[in-house]
């Protein structure tokens, strides 16, 4: 089971933020999960929603903001006083910062950014392993005919022999069910099929253990440490 920090350690420090990202590997997490989105002066950045305001003092889309603008932001102190001052990353420095360390689950937001995202990767020396997910079938496809080698995870809502097929008709390494849908059954009905399976939408510690039981091969989690005490408690660790 591998234990994937959701935008980092993100229950107890500001999602997609080095605080985050750093608490998650002090709990000893295998893998970080981020989301890459585009500034209008096409920086890549680590943002899960199409506009700043939720999660910085700013106000706007990324895409209409130029990357300066965005650097200017404050990242940390939505989420409490001590964080103030915290940046959102740009792709480039969170690949410089991570990718020699650990495995990284590199979400790509929206489409048109595709081209930029293997670019960037191709950059990184000696990475540790690299998937991209989405949520967009069309992306998943286009970075695996632009760069077969890559890995992919479909990030899908619906856990079913079609999602399945899908999958493995682009050459897909991996299916993202939601945690609610990630069962025994359909767990090995995945893995008979080569795929591995890894959830999303792990909401609370009862839709954790319930994931563990199914077998998948891992979760993300914006509580890394949890996953780890139970993975430690039952001998998967």
């Amino acid at each position: 089971m591998q234990v994937i920090a959701h935008r980092g350690a993100s229950a107890y420090a500001p999602e997609n933020t080095f605080p985050a990202f750093d608490l998650a590997l002090a709990m000893e997490a295998d893998a970080l999960e981020t989301d890459i989105r585009a500034t209008r002066d096409g920086i890549l950045v680590l943002l899960h929603d199409h506009r700043v305001e939720r999660t910085t003092n700013g106000q706007g889309d990324i895409a209409e903001l130029m990357w300066a603008e965005v650097q200017s932001l404050d990242a940390g102190s939505w989420f409490a006083p001590e964080f103030a001052g915290t940046r959102v990353p740009s792709l480039a420095s969170f690949l410089a910062r991570y990718a020699a360390l650990l495995p990284l689950a590199l979400e790509v937001k929206g489409e048109g950014i595709e081209h930029a995202v293997i670019t960037a990767l191709k950059a990184v020396r000696e990475p540790r392993e690299i998937t991209i997910t989405s949520f967009s079938f069309a992306t998943l496809a286009l970075i695996k005919r632009l760069q077969p080698t890559l890995r992919v995870g479909w990030l899908t809502r619906c856990f079913d022999e079609e999602a399945i097929a899908r999958v493995r008709a682009i050459g897909g390494e991996q299916i993202c069910p939601p945690a609610e849908q990630t069962t025994a059954a359909r767990v090995t009905w995945a893995k008979e099929r080569g795929l591995e399976v890894r959830a999303w939408g792990v909401r609370d510690e009862a839709a954790m253990i319930s994931v563990v039981e199914a077998g998948a091969d891992g979760m993300t989690v914006n509580f890394p440490n949890k996953l780890i005490a139970c993975l430690r408690q039952r001998s998967l660790r």
